[in-house]
């Protein structure tokens, strides 16, 4: 196998894998009480009760989505870009709370399903950042598998 069919193949992967996630932290958010997120959302103590509660209904249908997106490979370069926006969210909320020294003993990102540290998050957040703007930046490899591809060599 080429150095170069290897490559797509990694892109498919890593791709894939943030999809799942995703497609995991959202779903195990929305299947477990919505209070429980949102006293998550409330621990990060952002200010403002009304864009506590929308961000704990909207952002676990948002990971979902777009983490379903990513593994399709449905309306990937926008999927990607949106999904590393979110990030880059994830990333100033738990960094403001490091910083504030709040009282967070895990980032809440995966529900029940994980503990993780903050400052453990903003490292595997930020890996996962770097690795979509990779993903990005090579979309004709990581479109691989992808009903983008599909469809549009169907025309």
């Amino acid at each position: 196998m080429c150095q170069e069919g290897r490559a797509i193949k990694v892109f498919f992967i890593l791709r894939v894998l943030i999809g799942g996630l995703f497609i995991v932290s959202g779903f195990e958010k929305l299947v477990s009480s919505y209070q429980n997120f949102l006293y998550v959302v409330q621990g990060y103590d952002l200010g403002n009760p009304f864009l506590e509660k929308l961000t704990a209904w909207v952002v676990p249908w948002v990971e979902v989505f777009l983490g379903a997106f990513l593994v399709l490979g449905l309306w990937l370069p926008l999927a990607l870009r949106l999904t590393w926006v979110l990030t880059i969210a994830f990333i100033t909320v738990v960094a403001q709370a490091i910083v504030r020294e709040l009282p967070l003993e895990e980032c809440g990102c995966f529900g029940q399903l994980l503990s993780i540290p903050p400052r453990g998050i903003i490292i595997f957040d930020t890996l996962m950042l770097i690795t979509l703007a990779v993903l990005i930046v090579y979309i004709s490899k990581t479109s691989y598998m992808s009903l983008d591809r599909y469809y549009l060599h169907k025309k």
